[in-house]
């Protein structure tokens, strides 16, 4: 299994949740729980919710129903002040790294700490030079968004991310429009931060390549159905699952919106 030994306590825990827009429920009766210090992926078919579901546990979005708990804490019944503080022990990255393009890669990953702690600004400056360094980026701090390759502008994003020092990160389809070698580095650097920080991760995604790389444990969402179909180690679902259509869309055996 990949990752760490010692994953205990759960840090996420969703219970009996539904989610959607207005009355179109996306996915219902969802219940899972994301361990301490594991790489786990929200996995499925186009369209099936996995984005959705990542807004719903970092606290954007309300659910239609049950409750999703963080570090023993549900952020749904959070008043709007608490669930902003809980949100600040998140790290989020979105497609294509979402910088700002009239800001270099320092002024990007300045911003959170200047918008959520009083650092002065030699602090700031420090604490950016030691987050770029971390994402092999050290040397990019002047640059501009656009004068860089997309697979540096996800690890921009990442190093924003990583800012406040956030026990949990959640990543949007980190490997989106990138080729398979900056896909394979972007899969090796999310694992090693995780290991060196000790951060939770979630992965939004569809690389099977990825998640057969990193991921500890999956939850794949079945459209069809509209929920869960298997959660559990994606190698070990590959080859066993009883679910017929978990066992196909593993091996790529042609499925609709696969």
């Amino acid at each position: 299994m990949t990752g760490n030994a010692n994953l205990s306590s759960d840090v996420i825990e969703v219970r009996d949740l539904s989610i959607g827009y207005g009355k179109r429920t996306v996915m219902e009766h969802l219940d899972f729980s994301i361990r301490r210090g594991e790489i786990f992926g929200l996995l499925g078919g186009s369209g099936c919710g996995k984005s959705t579901l990542m807004k719903h546990l970092i606290g954007l979005y309300r659910p239609q129903k049950g409750d999703i708990r963080i570090f023993g804490e549900s952020i749904v019944a959070a008043p709007p002040e608490r669930r902003r503080e809980m949100m600040r022990r998140f790290g989020v990255t979105y497609q294509g790294g979402a910088l700002f393009g009239s800001l270099t890669l320092s002024e990007n990953v300045a911003l959170p700490l200047q918008e959520f702690t009083d650092y002065p600004p030699e602090k700031i400056d420090r604490i950016v030079r030691e987050k770029l360094a971390l994402v092999d980026l050290a040397d990019f701090g002047n640059y501009m968004p656009a004068e860089i390759s997309g697979g540096m502008k996800k690890r921009a994003g990442l190093a924003r991310a990583l800012a406040l020092d956030p026990e949990l990160l959640f990543f949007d389809e980190p490997s989106a429009g990138l080729d398979p070698l900056a896909s394979a580095a972007l899969d090796r650097l999310i694992r090693s931060l995780r290991d060196k920080l000790g951060a939770t991760v979630v992965i939004v995604t569809h690389e099977l390549d990825s998640i057969f790389s990193i991921a500890d444990r999956v939850i794949m969402l079945d459209k069809s159905v509209k929920t869960a179909a298997a959660i559990g180690d994606p190698r070990e679902l590959k080859e066993h699952s009883g679910n017929a259509w978990v066992k196909s869309f593993l091996n790529r055996d042609g499925l609709k919106g696969a």
